[in-house]
């Protein structure tokens, strides 16, 4: 395939003819043969189309559509410029159009198909011959709305009375027929500004001239002339106010299909910029059905796709409206149909016809991730349409965005878990290996050289052996502890416990070293009933008190506070040390942090200690936290649910 062919741009013309899916059909195989782009180009003009006309352009739309085409839509009444200036803003190459052989009018003013070869310049113009008779159907009389006729009746009325009386009074002071005759036209183009329809503009341009003469002509008040010159005059006045009337009624139109394409355009860019700030799928749900609304004024159930099927509806109803006729099992079929096949179906498309909605998919390219289903009464217009579909591109990316990030993150969280885990079983495996290096090698001197050693020694090996047997006997509960709070097993006990007698307990497992701090307990009452798991909350003192004796050197102070708060008991469990960093002490309770500090023991710490006691807190329904000791030192605090004691008599 050579470059030429790669950069082809086919444009087809779309419209109500019956014969347009032939037009459709031979630029479809020619974007086939030239491996090119392809657009169907709908040329909205201020004649309002018939019921049956838009139906079949309806049909050629989705006709378009299923041929792969790109459908756009633009507004004006010149079709064959319209035409031409989209083609070249578009890059356009060929533009496919049919041609009617049906004798017409085309022998006195130049067709659309004449104009496109006029105006093509660089363009190829491919015209498909047709010999079927291509000219619309006449059109049936709609219903006249009474009300609106009298409504536009009385405001024609009104502007023509107000004209007349400004006249009279330009004339009366002595204004030139000229500039009455410029009130009249005023009066025209409002009149035609601010009702429905061509026709008042046609018939006050009549009645002005008529006025005109029977007022402000001699001999007044009669509708004859005198002077030669005023039927010429009559015959201006009269073609003047019904072009100026013409061109404001175009210029309405204009002006409001502007409105509402500059509105719809803005649907859309506002939904490009709510999308990218949208931090969750519910979240780009929301925002696209609601710009659904915005543009449509139609309800909308949204179909997210999960495992390759559409689960529960996400339901946003216009105006109240009842959604049980939209979330039967037949609309549901449809979607899921939709959602598998990753094209449209249901109301005004060919799948599904009896569908009450019209079923979208949510894709892009060929990846759906959902389905949207809109309750329609009538054909979606082409412009509508194309705004409607670049909605769901949009959201379609947005979700594919969303879903790579998370699925990103995912990746980040596992690979930092592996890590941690990898990280975990290297500190364990040193950790276990140094007491376990030191316990045998004490028992086998033992064993060997017992008869050697005096009681002094064996002493000290047996205390060492006890020391590194109860600091193996605290990390593995520790690590115990933490694999059930990771599983979501820890289950919790509650009891009224008396605290101190729970503190008391717990210094009954600190680390021998003790005997080298002074450890006190300072309670305002000895009779405090906290509601705990006591056997987790004496870990927690155990763990608060050993990290002390661990981080401060010999002959510091350790105090733990017991203090009565409400309906709480505060514990404080401070020391005099050389105190943590403002740096440690953002991550002094994570898992398998270790602070910067050589431990008084100069044994390695796992990090797990501060973890599992703010985890068993947080179990509690309470929080730990740190605080600088001054003038130096450390404080952890925490609050616990307490119960009066009472005393029998």
């Amino acid at each position: 395939m050579d470059k030429k062919e790669m950069n082809e741009h086919i444009l087809v013309c779309l419209s109500p003819s019956p014969s347009n899916t032939k037009i459709i059909e031979a630029a479809s195989k020619m974007v086939e043969a030239f491996n090119a782009n392809f657009t169907a180009l709908y040329v909205k003009t201020t004649k309002e189309p018939s019921k049956e006309d838009r139906q079949r352009l309806n049909d050629n739309v989705k006709f378009a559509q299923d041929r792969g085409a790109t459908i756009e839509s633009v507004f004006g009444d010149d079709v064959a410029y319209q035409i031409i200036e989209y083609s070249r803003l578009s890059h356009v190459t060929k533009i496919v159009v049919g041609k009617s052989r049906v004798k017409g009018l085309s022998n006195i003013k130049p067709t659309l198909v004449d104009k496109l070869i006029a105006q093509a310049g660089n363009v190829d113009v491919y015209i498909i011959p047709d010999t079927e008779d291509t000219r619309p159907a006449p059109k049936e009389k709609e219903p006249i709305d009474l009300n609106a006729l009298k409504k536009d009746l009385l405001k024609s009325f009104v502007i023509l009375s107000i004209t007349t009386l400004i006249s009279y009074l330009f004339f009366e002071i002595g204004f030139a027929d000229s500039s009455i005759m410029m009130v009249y036209i005023l009066g025209v183009m409002i009149i035609a500004m601010i009702t429905q329809g061509k026709a008042y503009s046609l018939i006050t341009s009549a009645l002005i001239v008529v006025i005109f003469n029977f007022l402000f002509t001699e001999p007044r008040f009669t509708l004859k002339a005198y002077a030669s010159e005023y039927p010429v005059t009559f015959l201006v006045m009269f073609f003047a106010a019904l072009i100026t009337g013409t061109l404001a009624g175009k210029l309405k139109d204009f002006a409001s299909e502007s409105t509402r394409n500059s509105y719809r355009t803005k649907i859309l860019f506002d939904t490009n910029q709510l999308l990218q700030n949208s931090t969750s799928s519910e979240e780009i749900v929301t925002i696209m059905a609601k710009q659904i609304q915005k543009l449509l004024s139609k309800s909308v159930i949204v179909y997210i796709k999960e495992n390759g099927k559409i689960d529960r509806p996400y339901v946003f109803m216009y105006n109240k409206e009842d959604p049980s006729k939209y979330l039967n099992d037949h609309e549901f079929k449809v979607a899921q149909w939709v959602c598998e096949h990753n094209k449209q179906a249901g109301a005004f498309t060919v799948r599904f016809t009896d569908s009450s909605c019209l079923h979208l998919s949510i894709r892009v390219n060929q990846q759906g991730y959902g389905v949207v289903s809109i309750p329609i009464d009538e054909p979606i217009e082409p412009f509508e349409n194309s705004i409607l579909l670049s909605i769901l591109g949009e959201s379609a990316l947005a979700m594919e965005n969303y879903r790579n990030i998370k699925d990103k993150e995912e990746s980040i969280i596992l690979a930092e878990n592996e890590r941690t885990r990898a990280n975990m079983l290297r500190s364990i495996s040193h950790d276990l290996r140094t007491p376990l290096t030191s316990i045998l090698g004490n028992a086998s001197n033992l064993l060997s050289n017992a008869h050697l050693f005096d009681e002094k020694t064996k002493s000290q090996i047996y205390l060492d052996i006890y020391d590194e047997s109860w600091w193996l006997i605290n990390l593995v509960e520790n690590l115990l502890s933490v694999t059930k709070i990771e599983d979501g097993d820890m289950h919790l006990n509650f009891s009224y416990e008396l605290i101190n007698e729970i503190v008391e307990e717990a210094l009954k497992h600190v680390d021998r070293h003790k005997i080298e701090h002074k450890i006190s307990i300072h309670s305002e009452d000895d009779l405090m009933l906290v509601k705990v798991d006591s056997r987790l909350m004496v870990q927690v003192f155990v763990n608060l008190i050993d990290n002390a004796i661990k981080y401060t050197p010999k002959g510091s102070h350790i105090d733990v506070f017991i203090l009565k708060k409400e309906e709480e008991v505060l514990i404080r469990v401070q020391d005099d040390g050389p105190g943590i960093s403002d740096e440690d002490k953002e991550h002094i309770f994570e898992r398998y942090y270790q602070k910067a500090n050589t431990l008084a023991d100069s044994r390695r710490s796992l990090g797990l200690g501060l973890a599992l006691c703010r985890s068993i807190i947080n179990a509690h329904g309470h929080e730990i936290v740190v605080k600088d000791n001054v003038p130096h030192g450390t404080i952890f605090e925490f609050t616990l649910s307490s119960k009066e004691v009472v005393l029998d008599a």
